[in-house]
């Protein structure tokens, strides 16, 4: 797994991880697949795949051995490849105000929200596309411009 969370993201006992597979040529053509090949800083085995589509939280206990580290170009990668995925959106509360991993959206006639709402970077995870039944509204490029910040903030850049 490739920890891609930041500690700046500090209150909450999860850190955001991706896992990674071996490396298949059909993953070339996929946005969300980032290959990785194996250097000394990341001590892989052999070319492998970060798959982003099933980047989740996990409890910051469950962490064992840190096995090696990504580039800085690897984590750049990723966000790249995270604003292609799905981000939950949840009612926006008030508390949400300092967090870098919430994206407050108001509501406007594109994206057709009832209510302020924000995205939940923190919460990002792949979704199989044949559950999507119908499109509410879309997101503006100022809001996935935020969304995006938002992701490269909590992506660990060492």
């Amino acid at each position: 797994m490739l920890v891609i969370s930041s500690d700046a993201v500090g209150k909450l006992p999860i850190k955001l991880v991706a896992p990674i597979t071996e490396w298949k040529q059909a993953f070339a053509g996929n946005i969300w697949h980032v290959k990785i090949e194996p250097d000394a800083q990341n001590n892989l085995g052999k070319a492998s795949a970060v798959d982003v589509l099933q980047i989740r939280g996990v409890d910051y206990q469950r962490f064992v051995k840190l096995i090696g580290k990504a580039s800085p170009q690897i984590l750049e990668e990723v966000v790249t490849a995270l604003a292609a995925v799905v981000a939950p959106i949840t009612e926006w509360k008030q508390a949400f105000a300092g967090n870098i991993w919430h994206v407050k959206i108001e509501p406007d006639a594109q994206n057709n929200l009832g209510k302020a709402s924000a995205v939940d970077v923190l919460q990002i995870r792949g979704v199989d596309y044949q559950r999507f039944v119908k499109l509410i509204g879309k997101a503006s490029p100022q809001i996935l411009e935020e969304v995006v910040t938002a992701l490269a903030a909590v992506v660990e850049y060492q």
